[in-house]
């Protein structure tokens, strides 16, 4: 019998993201769904613009963003330092779908977490993350393949559905929920029997 599916957006340098793994997959424990990962790596330059044109209120609002999180952090026992610059997360993201279909996108995961908010791992260094892989037991040699063959397009079309949809953090049953603190909204949709009849007809029929 499947279980109700939960798509969950997701960006490694993403303080957001990195408080609310916890409660993500407390979720899919306790409310028997699964979880489906797809990185967006967010373009900084893009969502942000330059460094040039960000103005004083920006940097007010990027400082509150990162203490905020940072309390949820310290909530969790979790250690998060500021990052030290801008980075491209590529390498890490296309890791995260390399590491899902060979088994160890658990170990994965947490670590390139864990170390890049403790300025421990360089997430778009591709030698640091294909590291990474080989500490979970993945081929090195496969990972590079990936990444230096259909790994670009696959990723850029992950990013494009979700831009298209709106860029959630989580999708259920086709309704979009942005953020961490919309986790209390998700499992009281996951939780009404109805939603999830419709949850589990959806999923079977695109299996078919």
């Amino acid at each position: 019998m499947p279980k109700p599916l939960v798509r969950v957006y997701t960006d490694y340098k993403s303080p957001y993201a990195f408080v609310a793994n916890k409660r993500l997959f407390s979720l899919e424990e306790a409310h028997g769904v699964e979880l489906e990962w797809l990185p967006y790596t967010l373009r900084v330059a893009e969502f942000m613009g330059t460094v040039e044109e960000r103005t004083p209120h920006f940097w007010r609002k990027v400082r509150y963003a990162y203490m905020d999180a940072r309390r949820y952090a310290n909530a969790q026992g979790l250690v998060m330092k500021g990052p030290r610059r801008i980075y491209d997360a590529f390498y890490s993201s296309v890791g995260m779908l390399f590491a899902q279909r060979h088994d160890f996108f658990r170990p994965y995961h947490d670590t390139v977490f864990r170390k890049f908010w403790s300025h421990e791992l360089e997430i778009d260094d591709l030698a640091a993350i294909t590291d990474v892989i080989t500490a979970c037991r993945g081929s090195a040699s496969e990972f590079e393949a990936y990444v230096n063959g259909p790994a670009r397009a696959e990723h850029d079309r992950i990013i494009d559905e979700a831009e298209a949809l709106g860029v959630p953090t989580m999708v259920f049953n086709g309704e979009l929920f942005w953020g961490g603190d919309r986790i209390d909204m998700l499992i009281e949709r996951i939780e009404r029997p109805e939603t999830i009849e419709a949850a589990l007809g959806s999923r079977h029929r695109k299996s078919v």
